[in-house]
């Protein structure tokens, strides 16, 4: 997606690590006229999946999931990553570990809101190593749920989660795929 990577390149910060810094406009304050672009994309692709759930993880997939339930025209549920005292009842979990962060937390879907005849298209902002959508994937297979598709926002191709992915046989539409990142701050797309 063009206007996607022209954003990247203008706006994201490469830290070494292959870290890349895209709050300005992705994941910490939101464009929300680029999430509805990205939405309308992943509308394309999906349409006729029948989705009727969308899914992603907290904190930086809720925008871009509401943009896309909101295209949809269907329910955003998000898992979260730790228990608080208002969550009652049974959940589904599953444990993921975060390239960002260096840290494994468990995640949790209330069993209320996920059911057997969902078809889930999955939404978040980064896949880099894959955990997180492995342990969304998890969530719903779980509940005996479908899972239609993955709709990614920036995908690191250099790093090994979205063949990871699609190996299993999951469809994933990354709108941006990086396929390197230099010291020097340089970004190649693919």
């Amino acid at each position: 997606m063009e206007i996607l990577e022209r954003r990247i390149r203008e706006d994201g910060k490469v830290l070494p690590g292959g870290v890349l810094i895209v709050d300005s406009f992705l994941n910490h304050q939101m464009d929300a006229a680029l999430f509805l672009d990205m939405a309308k994309e992943w509308y394309r692709v999906y349409h006729d999946k029948q989705v009727n759930q969308i899914l992603t993880i907290e904190a930086s997939g809720i925008g871009l999931a509401c943009m896309a339930g909101q295209i949809f025209g269907c329910p955003v549920l998000f898992a979260r990553k730790q228990k608080t005292r208002n969550m009652s009842g049974e959940y589904f979990t599953s444990e993921v570990k975060s390239f960002t962060h260096g840290t494994v937390s468990s995640i949790y879907v209330s069993k209320k809101y996920l059911h057997p005849e969902n078809r889930v298209l999955i939404i978040d902002d980064f896949l880099a190593n894959g955990a997180a959508l492995d342990g969304l994937i998890s969530l719903v297979e779980q509940a005996g749920a479908a899972v239609v598709g993955a709709g990614i926002a920036i995908e690191k191709t250099f790093q090994p989660g979205g063949d990871l992915i699609r190996a299993k046989g999951y469809h994933v539409e990354s709108l941006a795929r990086i396929q390197s990142m230099g010291d020097d701050g340089s970004i190649e797309f693919c």
